[in-house]
């Protein structure tokens, strides 16, 4: 793997953790997801998101739980749909939901997957608990490695093909600049051509320039793009642009959702502005 590639992909881990403590402090997951640093980054953090959502309606924990809410619907509902029985989590962090999914469906493979140092650390957490086992696995992956132990194709390698997979991203593709984002499109879409039904979930914070509060969301980039030691660029315009951009990368299908106009009975939280988030649902 080439060492720019891990350069460019190290600064995700902080925010994991910030993100991993959200979670916890609105119980979605339990205490050993809660790090340490999580609980600290929240803390410093909290001045800064009080601002936000006191003066520009910015409410930075509602983004984050709309998006992991609606995620995890959709994967219930594919779940249901399809007879999915192994999901891979990419970017997992912190994220608890590989453990609350196979507590609701024990029939699930579920792989979780981050970058070397993040997945020994996730899987340490999950031995410990005794949580690890079997259909509950940690591995080592870049998505910008072309080749290799950490390539998709090396990750993809341990499923069986002859069964449908789900494949989840969050907190992961705005991160990058929109050709890093569209070629690991591609290169999973092409992964997952290899299945008999397979779908992809995940997030965008689409560049809303029609958003009232446009000025202010860029502010809060900009402030994101200085926490995380990187940059948090904004990906097109429209839905339209996300889902015609999805099927240019190879998938066959490409549904993007507003949080704000989905069913109440899914309790996502609502606010006094529109929803920053879009989430995408592409399927091979």
């Amino acid at each position: 793997m080439p060492a720019t590639s891990r350069r460019e992909s190290a600064h995700i881990s902080p925010s994991a953790h910030y993100t991993g403590f959200v979670w916890f402090r609105h119980g979605l997951s339990e205490a050993p997801f809660a790090s340490d640093f999580g609980r600290f980054a929240h803390r410093v953090l909290r001045p800064v998101t009080w601002g936000a959502r006191r003066f520009f309606g910015l409410d930075i924990e509602r983004f984050l739980l709309q998006r992991h809410l609606l995620i995890d619907a959709r994967l219930e509902q594919t779940i249901a749909r399809d007879g999915v029985t192994q999901v891979v989590e990419i970017a997992c962090g912190l994220s608890p939901r590989g453990r609350r999914m196979r507590k609701q469906y024990p029939q699930l493979t579920y792989v979780e997957a981050d970058l070397p140092e993040m997945a020994s650390s996730k899987r340490e957490l999950l031995r410990v608990q005794g949580w690890l086992g079997p259909r509950h696995r940690v591995e080592a992956v870049d998505i910008l490695a072309d080749s290799g132990e950490l390539s998709l194709s090396a990750l993809f390698a341990g499923l069986d093909r002859s069964k449908p997979v789900v494949v989840i991203t969050e907190g992961l593709l705005n991160y990058f600049e929109r050709p890093v984002v569209e070629r690991f499109w591609r290169a999973l879409a092409q992964q997952l051509q290899a299945f008999p039904a397979a779908t992809y979930l995940t997030e965008l914070y689409p560049d809303l320039t029609e958003h009232p509060r446009y000025r202010q969301l860029r502010w809060g980039v900009w402030l994101i793009g200085k926490l995380t030691r990187g940059g948090y660029p904004l990906h097109y315009q429209t839905e339209a642009a996300i889902a015609e951009a999805g099927k240019t990368c190879g998938f066959r299908a490409v549904q993007v959702l507003n949080p704000d106009q989905q069913p109440a009975a899914l309790g996502l939280p609502r606010g006094p502005l529109a929803s920053l988030v879009r989430i995408v649902e592409a399927r091979c």
